[in-house]
Parts: C-alpha cells; structure tokens; sequence
C-alpha cells in the first residue's frame, strides 16, 4: 500500500529500503521509553517510531501505547543515511489505526516535524576547544599571555585613545550633577539657619515689645496716683490755710 503514482529512482544507499510517504502494517519487534521499533513485511530494516509520532496528544512512554508483538499501522516519514547506517523514521498518528487510511495525504504535518526536528537538533557532540593562554608577562610591552620575541608592539612613545565627544558629554553632566547636588544640599541647610535665625530675633522683638508695653502702663498708672496723691495734698493744705485765716479772724 503506497501512495506514490509510480517507481522514482532512489539515492544510492537506500536502494531496498519502503519508498517515502508510503504506509505499510508492521509488527512492534522493541520497546524503549523513546519510542518502539516496527519491523515491515518483506524488508529486513527496523524503523523508529518516536514518542511524538505515535498519538497527537503527549506521551511519556512508547509503553502507553503499544507492546511487542502487536500489528501497527506506519507510515514513512524519514530515511538517511548516518555513517554505514541507514535509519527509517515512522508516524503512526498519520496513519488511522483501524483502516489504514492516510490522515496527511498532502505531508504537511510530516513536513512541519521534519522542519522541528532540524531546528533542535543535539549539538552536544560538537565539542568547544579552548586554546591555552600562556601564563608569562613579556619583558617589552608587560602584558601577559605571550613571549617577547612574539610581541607586536613596536618601540617608541605610546598613545592612548581619546574618548569621542559624545561619550565625554554625558560624563561631564554626571559630574556636574554630581558637583551640584552637594551645593544644592549647603544652600538648603544654609536657607535653614538663617529662617531659624530671622525666627529667634523676631520672637525677642515681641518679648521686648510686650516688656516695654508693660513698663510704660506701669510707668503711667504709677504716674496717675502720684497727681492724684499731690492733688490730695494740695487740696488738705489749701483746708488747713483756711481753717487758720478763719481762726485768726474769730480771735480779733
């Protein structure tokens, strides 16, 4: 059972290996966490059936869904060769289980698992060699990692870079923020004093005030007896004056 028109010619290597995107029903020959291996009638090659091909919905273990020994509906999604071995890739859920009938007649979702499987491939194998770094310091420029008679650095004066304009500008407003905080801060705790000051030498003005008010309604209530006191005086004087011209003339 195929779904190819006709015979195509094979890349070399894969001769006698099931054309692709045909379906067969294989028999489940091993099991593993990974997947289950299905052997197809009339070809001595096992394919695998991944985790992911077996059902839509997420599987842990191929165990949850097949055994061995049992008959199973596959359909060829994936040949290549890898050194002298030939690996098949097989779906199931591409395949229905109970007809055989093809639910991915056009390979859309084989294509859409190809492109996935590209895109997160196991680079583990590829391993990163770091060059070692000489642990001595050169006697004519004094860096480290590399001999003399290695150093490319030529003699005469050394120069260093200037920095561009634009990275001196934000540097010279941080500093000039950074300058003009502290004052702002001074000037804050100046203001602070002499409002403290101006708040003293007005609470002594109203106490002077107030002292001088009372001093001078002192001063004037102390005056105003006084008048009354001579004015007694003066009016008993002017009595006994009286009494005594009143007396003499009674006597003659």
């Amino acid at each position: 059972m195929s779904d190819s028109d006709g015979p195509a010619q094979e890349p070399g290597g894969l001769e006698g290996l099931p054309p692709m995107h045909s379906i067969f029903k294989g028999e489940v020959v091993s099991v593993q966490t990974y997947g289950a291996f299905v052997r197809l009638p009339g070809y001595k090659k096992e394919g695998l059936v991944h985790v992911s091909e077996m059902s839509a919905s997420r599987i842990e273990n191929a165990s949850e869904i097949v055994d061995v020994g049992e008959k199973v509906w596959i359909k060829v999604i994936g040949r290549e060769i890898r050194g002298d071995k030939v690996k098949m890739s097989f779906s199931m859920k591409a395949v229905n289980q109970g007809t055989g009938r093809d639910l991915d007649p056009n390979n859309v979702m084989a294509e859409q698992d190809a492109r996935r499987r590209k895109q997160f491939r196991d680079h583990t194998g590829n391993r990163i060699t770091l060059e070692a770094v000489l642990n001595t310091t050169c006697s004519k420029c004094g860096c480290k990692g590399h001999f003399t008679k290695d150093c490319f650095s030529a003699p005469g004066l050394q120069y260093a870079l200037l920095p561009e304009e634009d990275d001196e500008e934000p540097q010279n407003q941080q500093q000039q923020t950074s300058t003009a905080a502290p004052q702002q801060d001074s000037d804050k705790k100046k203001k602070k004093k002499k409002e403290k000051k101006m708040k003293k030498k007005r609470k002594r003005e109203r106490k002077e005030s107030d002292s001088d008010d009372s001093s001078s309604s002192s001063s004037s209530e102390y005056k105003s007896k006084r008048r009354r006191r001579d004015h007694a005086h003066d009016r008993e004087d002017k009595k006994k004056k009286k009494h005594k011209k009143h007396r003499s003339h009674k006597h003659s």
